[in-house]
């Protein structure tokens, strides 16, 4: 059966509610305390990097990667089939001009060479006994022509004689006439023989000339032949480091198969490719900064490869400081190809706040102690400036760290 509520029980049931509601109420200010707290996020200012914005110029240029490779490269091929017989040097060997690299199998080689040399001297002996045939039918020939010669004086005297006697009445005409015909006989023999020696000599100087052209053919095989059997002595041809050397012995080599590599480590080169696409953004002597690790070396473009391959262009650049401690063989390297400048733009600092490029960010401005969010659109950049097109004035401060976790957060307590 249910009681009336004493007054001091009355009074421990309303206490009770405005605890309950009073509770409640701190709730929600600890509630709105802890949201307003997360919203004004402290960060402190060693945890972050803050930059001005400021006026300058700002290089423009293609970003790519390149290779580090001696400047002085020589790659020796080998000159014939063969084998590899014996291997006097190793990958990494300081060779001097001359110093033996390796030898080849030249026994087929010489055999040709020794057969070629053969020949050579039959065509030569076949020459001699040509001329010796040729002087003899000229000199035939010509012993001919001065006996033709003599009958012809002698024809002449006789009609020079029957003409006399003609003269002075004790000759007849018929004599005369007879003589006549007996010179111009000889006559054309004469002048037969005489033809028939300059045909003579002039087959004979062809046959000489045909003869003459097979053995400088000849004489070029054989010395190519013997260039050949030089170069297949592998030698270095000047002082460098070995970085390549074909060194299985017994193995067997095609003409102009790749068998060593010599370099001069004393300088170097640094290949880089674009594509294609922006061959119109460089050319021959284009400035270059090569940037490995923290450190930067300048140069510029030597050679631009016209054609392309895969969609790309080769160039190759040359260093200013050719020899610097930190190039070696195969490095690879960012290359920045200088294609424009801009002269007294707004610019910060580059940063790892610029991912995208060109285009709108949202950057943290510094304003009294806190952060806040601001639209920043940026342009072009190279290694060490960023362009600022809108968002940004000059001497204001920006957090130029990478701030993507607070990328939500429109503002933020600086401790």
């Amino acid at each position: 059966m249910d009681r009336e509520l004493t007054s001091k029980e009355k009074r421990i049931v309303k206490t009770r509610q405005m605890a309950k509601t009073i509770a409640f109420v701190c709730g929600l200010f600890a509630i709105a305390f802890i949201a307003i707290s997360l919203s004004t996020r402290r960060i402190g200012r060693n945890d972050i990097r803050i930059a001005t914005v400021e006026r300058g110029n700002i290089d423009i240029g293609l970003s790519t990667s390149g290779t580090v490779s001696p400047e002085y490269q020589e790659q020796i091929l080998s000159p014939i089939s063969s084998r590899i017989l014996e291997v006097y040097a190793r990958m990494g060997d300081t060779v001097e001009v001359g110093t033996s690299l390796l030898r080849l199998n030249l026994e087929n080689a010489e055999a040709d060479y020794q057969r070629s040399l053969d020949d050579l001297q039959l065509k030569e002996q076949r020459l001699k006994q040509l001329r010796i045939n040729q002087d003899t039918r000229l000199t035939d020939m010509q012993m001919r022509l001065r006996v033709a010669r003599m009958s012809l004086n002698q024809k002449q005297s006789q009609l020079d004689g029957e003409r006399y006697l003609d003269s002075i009445g004790s000759g007849t005409k018929e004599r005369v006439r007879q003589a006549e015909l007996t010179y111009n006989t000889a006559s054309l023999e004469v002048e037969q023989l005489q033809k028939q020696l300059d045909n003579e000599r002039r087959v004979c100087q062809a046959e000489l000339d045909m003869q003459r052209i097979e053995i400088d053919m000849q004489r070029k095989s054989l010395e190519a032949t013997r260039q050949t059997l030089a170069d297949a002595r592998i030698c270095s041809p000047r002082r460098a480091v070995l970085t390549f050397i074909k060194n299985d012995i017994g193995a067997s080599v095609s003409q102009g198969e790749q068998i060593a590599i010599i370099s001069d480590l004393s300088s170097y080169k640094v290949e880089g490719e674009l594509s294609d696409g922006y061959s119109d953004r460089i050319q021959v002597g284009s400035l270059v900064t090569i940037r490995s690790g923290k450190t930067r070396l300048s140069g510029t473009v030597s050679h631009l490869n016209p054609l392309t391959k895969g969609g790309s262009i080769s160039f190759t650049i040359r260093l200013d400081n050719p020899s610097h401690p930190i190039l070696r063989p195969g490095l690879r390297t960012e290359v920045f190809v200088l294609a424009r400048s801009h002269e007294n733009s707004l610019r910060l600092p580059m940063g790892t706040y610029y991912k995208n490029g060109k285009g709108s960010y949202k950057l943290f401005v510094v304003e009294g102690d806190r952060l806040v969010a601001r639209d920043v659109e940026l342009g072009e950049a190279n290694y060490d400036w960023v362009e600022v097109i809108r968002g940004l004035d000059e001497g204001e401060q920006v957090v130029i760290s990478d701030m993507e976790k607070y990328q939500g957060r429109h503002n933020i307590r600086l401790k």
